[in-house]
């Protein structure tokens, strides 16, 4: 038996002893050293629908690393003993989207600790080409994070940054800074980051912000204007707020990519004037999911070349996670781990 945070329905999760998983056929069990609170989770837990629906009796948590302890039958890549980071999305290899080289789509998808159970648990089962080695110079909670990193580096990709861009973005809170360091990696010459929190303005600073502008007490236009800045070449929402959408809608030079990353409640709708797209030629995009690239975020996280480190908040027990996932304001302190 093993400790397990289960998913019930809309704000019913509970703790609960359930049977540690024997590994399958072509499975790894992992113990599981770290698995990172996402706002999916804080999604599925208040009744919305993430990137799909959960169903009752699910083991949440979908952001995780750990150590091998056994392998099944046919497993040929990994060993016990490996450290191991998760992407927790499993293709089915088969269906029309996979078979066309965007599987993030997949009919069949099986997303571990949203549709079968998840890292939330002292052991999880996967298959083991969901599990990516990691080295030893990795902290399991930063490898954690190679999850959230491999989202925001499909989104960068869509981004279409050149270098001597100016990239605007908007919320400063874990994916934001996210997003604001691998603008600077792919070469933006200015980077305005937007966020009400006097705090996570001063860490968007450290992490290579060249101007913050609060957008509660501050005309965001103004400031621009007031630092001769003209053309904004991409603009990334990170915020899920339908304000933040216009405003990021307004904002945006001629000729620009508006990529709406923040994730709003299903039922919510933004109204969009044409006109102002056809005056500026804006491509409005989104981005779904991690396809193809955790590798590359666990090599950006190991290279230092992007820092998550200090993103991560503090740890919490699985008890503590009914409450993390009620509270608002300690999730905006940064990224909370369970483990």
């Amino acid at each position: 038996m093993m400790k397990a945070a289960v998913f019930y329905g809309k704000k019913d999760l509970r703790i609960e002893e359930v049977k540690k998983p024997v590994p399958g056929y072509g499975e790894i069990l992992i113990k599981v050293h770290a698995c990172g609170v996402c706002g999916t989770d804080v999604h599925i837990y208040e009744g919305d629908e993430g990137a799909a629906k959960s169903p009752a009796g699910t083991v949440l948590g979908h952001e995780f690393a750990g150590e091998v302890t056994e392998i099944g039958k046919g497993v040929k890549r990994i060993r016990v003993g490996d450290r191991v980071c998760v992407d927790p999305n499993k293709l089915c290899g088969k269906c029309e989207y996979c078979r066309n080289g965007i599987g993030h789509f997949c009919e069949n998808m099986i997303g571990i600790g949203t549709t079968v159970n998840g890292g939330f648990a002292e052991y999880c089962a996967v298959p083991e080409e969901q599990a990516y080695l990691i080295s030893e110079a990795l902290t399991f909670e930063e490898a954690a994070m190679a999850e959230p990193v491999a989202c925001c580096l499909h989104g960068i990709d869509m981004c279409e940054i050149h270098p001597g861009d100016t990239v605007a973005v908007f919320g400063m809170g874990m994916i934001g800074l996210l997003m604001l360091q691998l603008a600077r990696i792919s070469g933006a010459a200015k980077i305005i980051a937007i966020e009400p929190v006097e705090i996570k303005r001063g860490q968007a600073v450290r992490l290579g912000a060249d101007l913050v502008i609060d957008p509660v007490k501050q005309d965001i236009k103004q400031v621009l204007s007031e630092n001769h800045i003209t053309r904004i070449h991409t603009v990334i929402e990170c915020v899920g707020r339908i304000d933040s959408m216009k405003q990021a809608l307004e904002i945006a030079g001629k000729k620009s990519v508006v990529m709406l990353f923040g994730l709003t409640r299903p039922e919510e709708e933004l109204a969009i004037k044409p006109f102002e797209l056809f005056k500026k030629e804006i491509t409005l995009k989104a981005s779904f999911i991690n396809p193809y690239t955790q590798q590359r975020a666990i090599s950006l996280i190991e290279s230092e070349k992007i820092d998550v480190r200090s993103m991560i908040y503090k740890r919490m027990s699985m008890e503590e996670l009914s409450k993390v996932l009620e509270d608002g304001a300690m999730r905006s302190q940064g990224k909370i781990i369970i483990g």
